[in-house]
């Protein structure tokens, strides 16, 4: 059995629509139980009780985008039956949704590469239960991926199970060796290209979603636009730079995100880079946004609210902020400007989607969009009459 750090595992075959890799991309490698070296990894993820909820957000985001992974199967048993697609945005996407891992094998036409741990509960940790599921993946032989705060690679049990079914633990968060962890340098005030982070008002209110539409969509016109992930879940949808700075020591935050930032610059030459933001600046149990407000030093931040939440994820006593609070919060934190704002509509139908779009503009007179409800060219325009730069290239790729 072999634990390895989540930069290290097995790559998924080049998408040229997230990263521009002209110096030094290596050869993807594939992973040991596909014959195939061009041949995607196989993922079923596990979510029981949470799919399309807050807590199963990981779940959600990788099957709504995964470079890394090809997802098989869902696993919760209160939807079994449906269709992951259906259930998350109304349009089926043939990933079946099965009650148990015994299920979900039985229903596969063959065992998938990778179990994935899909859920982001507030605790970080396993709960007993769910060790017997980990563990029973493992005996199947089935490599297990982790977001948690929990450690698998270092619990005897997971590592002695992976050792008897010669399959991988990945600990996603886990953070590099303290020796090799970087301090804030200023480097990144040596970047020339634009950076724009995605905050919200909250946690777990679809930043990560609208930064990775974002930076698509910029790429379809033309603009050469890469994301830096911030969390467990973009890292594990395979995007090329990031670190999952909630498990890094708080005095090297800015320092990795820094340096994470300055290697996309460098290894891509972007245009733009778009950072996924995590938690809020406003909220007193999360410290991520300042951290990444110092590191990524933005010039533009687009900020991710959901209207129809009255109070924050997990903390029922706290009500939501308005989106102007948070948007002055965060204007007097650092030197950049909110350029927009973004809806995310739970619980919202598309009437009301509307009306909050024209209520949020009226009230704070910048550009207001749905990235998920609302074509991707008002997100873009939203950059666009920002910084006009960018939609230079626009133009010049279609002429």
């Amino acid at each position: 059995m072999t634990v390895i750090p989540f930069a290290n595992t097995v790559k998924a075959r080049p998408v040229l629509h997230l990263s521009f890799a002209r110096k030094g991309l290596e050869p993807p490698v594939a992973p040991v139980s596909k014959p195939a070296e061009t041949a995607i990894a196989t993922a079923l993820v596990y979510c029981e009780g949470n799919f399309g909820k807050i807590d199963g957000k990981t779940a959600n985001g990788l099957v709504r985008h995964s470079e890394k992974y090809e997802i098989t199967s869902i696993i919760d048993s209160t939807q079994a039956g449906r269709d992951a697609g259906e259930l998350l945005d109304g349009k089926a996407n043939e990933i079946p949704v099965f009650a148990s891992l015994d299920q979900a094998l039985a229903g596969s036409s063959r065992k998938p590469d990778y179990f994935i741990y899909g859920m982001a509960p507030a605790t970080g940790m396993l709960s007993p239960k769910e060790r017997k599921i980990v563990l029973a993946a493992l005996g199947h032989g089935m490599n297990v991926v982790n977001g948690l705060h929990e450690f698998l690679g270092d619990d005897p049990e997971f590592v002695a199970a992976g050792a008897a079914g010669n399959a991988m633990i990945i600990d996603v968060r886990k953070p590099r060796p303290k020796n090799d962890l970087r301090l804030f340098s200023g480097a990144i005030h040596d970047v020339t290209c634009p950076r724009i982070a995605v905050l919200g008002t909250d946690c777990a209110i679809g930043k990560r979603t609208t930064a990775s539409i974002l930076t698509r969509a910029l790429i379809a016109r033309g603009v050469r636009a890469v994301m830096v992930s911030t969390g467990q879940t973009g890292l594990m949808q395979g995007g090329r730079y990031g670190v999952a700075l909630d498990a890094v020591p708080s005095q090297f935050c800015c320092g990795e995100l820094e340096a994470t930032i300055v290697d996309a610059w460098k290894g891509d030459d972007p245009d733009v880079i778009i950072v996924e933001g995590q938690g809020a600046l406003s909220h007193p149990a999360f410290c991520t946004s300042a951290f990444i407000l110092r590191g990524s030093a933005p010039q533009g931040v687009i900020l991710q609210h959901a209207p129809h939440r009255e109070n924050r994820c997990d903390f029922e006593h706290m009500k939501m902020p308005e989106p102007k609070s948070e948007i002055d919060l965060i204007e007097a934190f650092s030197d950049t400007r909110v350029i927009g704002l973004t809806i995310n509509h739970e619980n919202m139908n598309d009437a009301e989607i509307g009306a909050a779009i024209s209520a949020y503009e009226a009230d704070l007179k910048i550009p207001v969009t749905d990235a998920l409800a609302r074509p991707d060219d008002r997100l873009v325009d939203m950059v666009f009459s920002s910084f006009p730069e960018l939609e230079r290239k626009h133009t010049a790729s279609i002429q």
